[in-house]
């Protein structure tokens, strides 16, 4: 959560981190990671999660080209 806080100046809670967590282990996206901290679990990105965020950031990088190209011409 503070992690999120930093990078995105986003606050949630942790009911929204757990569900986005189960969504996204369930999607095979993330697996847990053994920790010798029980208060805290990691994950890690399985292939699957690596593809799927690499399709969604290249469509996004898209979205922000197009833009910036606009925005000369505004």
């Amino acid at each position: 959560m503070e992690d999120i806080e930093r990078f995105a100046g986003l606050r949630i809670g942790t009911g929204t981190l757990y569900g986005a967590i189960t969504r996204l282990e369930q999607c095979g996206w993330i697996r847990p990671v053994k920790s010798a901290d029980d208060r805290r679990q990691p994950y890690t990105l399985t292939a699957e999660g690596r593809r799927y965020l690499e399709e969604q950031l290249s469509g996004l990088n898209q979205i922000v080209r197009t833009g910036l190209k606009r925005l000369k011409h505004a």
